[in-house]
C-alpha cells in the first residue's frame, strides 16, 4: 500500500477567495531547534494564519537527531528505539529522521486561498513540494525523481538501486498547510540505521555530500527559495 504523506483535520467550511494579502515570510535559523518547540511554533503560526493575523511562511532550520513517527509509522520499523529521542508526529507518512546537515523545510500556506475551487488540492499540493525539490536537486546537478506509491524524491544510483534524498510529510488543518520537507544535504546517514526510513526496505537514503556535491546551508537556502517562487508563486 502507498504510504500517504498527508493528515489531513476537519475542514473549516469555509471558502476562501485565491487573493493573497500578504508574500509568504521566509525565515531561517541557525541553531539547532527542537522538535516540540518547532511544533508548537507551528501550531500557533497555523492558527494564525487561518485567523488573517499572519502571513504563510516557509520555515527552514535543523533539528537535533531524532525520530519522528506519522500517523502511518509501524512499531516494527523502529529498530534502534533507544538510539535518539522518537517524537510521535501529528503528520502523514511513517519513521524518518532529522538531524544536523538535513534541511528541514516546514511549509505552513494557505490551500484554500491558493486553490480555484476555495477547498484544499491536498493531491496538487504534495506533487508540489515533489516539484520544488527536484527543481532544487537539478540546480545543483541532481536528477531527483517521482516514483509511484513511493512520495519523497529518489535518486537512481545504477544497478536498479535507488536512494531516498528527500522525503515529504505534511498535515493540514482547517485549510493550511505545516511540516513539510527535508533535503539530505550532509547528515550523518549512519542514523538512519536505527528506523525503517518511511517503511521502505528495498531501497536506502543518501545526501548531497554522498552524490559529492558540496554546498552550503545558505547555497541550499537560496535555490530553496528561488524555486519555491517558480513553483508556488508563479
Amino acid at each position: 500500500m502507498a504510504d500517504n504523506p498527508v493528515r489531513r483535520d476537519a475542514p473549516s467550511g469555509r471558502v476562501l477567495t485565491r487573493e493573497r494579502k500578504n508574500a509568504v515570510e521566509w525565515r531561517a535559523d541557525s541553531a539547532l531547534v527542537p522538535y516540540d518547540e518547532a511544533v508548537a511554533t507551528m501550531e500557533a503560526r497555523v492558527a494564525a494564519i487561518r485567523e488573517g493575523t499572519a502571513a504563510e511562511l516557509v520555515w527552514l532550520l535543523e533539528h537535533p537527531p531524532l525520530y519522528t513517527a506519522g500517523t502511518s509509522a509501524q512499531d516494527s520499523d523502529l529498530l534502534l528505539p533507544t538510539r535518539f529521542p522518537v517524537h510521535r508526529s501529528g503528520r502523514g507518512g511513517q519513521y524518518t529522521y532529522h538531524g544536523p546537515g538535513q534541511r528541514v523545510a516546514y511549509v505552513m500556506l494557505d490551500l484554500a486561498a491558493r486553490s480555484d475551487h476555495g477547498g484544499p488540492d491536498l493531491r496538487a499540493f504534495v506533487r508540489g513540494l515533489e516539484r520544488w525539490l527536484i527543481e532544487t536537486l537539478a540546480e545543483f546537478g541532481v536528477a531527483g525523481v517521482r516514483r509511484e506509491g513511493r512520495v519523497g524524491v529518489w535518486v537512481e544510483r545504477g544497478g536498479g538501486q535507488e536512494a531516498k534524498i528527500a522525503a515529504i510529510g505534511v498535515r493540514v488543518r482547517r485549510a493550511v498547510s505545516f511540516h513539510g520537507v527535508s533535503l539530505n544535504v550532509n547528515p550523518d546517514l549512519s542514523h538512519y540505521d536505527g528506523i525503517i526510513a518511511c517503511g521502505i526496505r528495498e531501497h536506502g537514503v543518501t545526501s548531497l555530500a554522498g552524490l559529492g556535491v558540496k554546498a552550503t546551508m545558505a547555497e541550499i537556502d537560496q535555490v530553496l527559495r528561488r524555486r519555491f517562487e517558480a513553483v508556488f508563486e508563479a
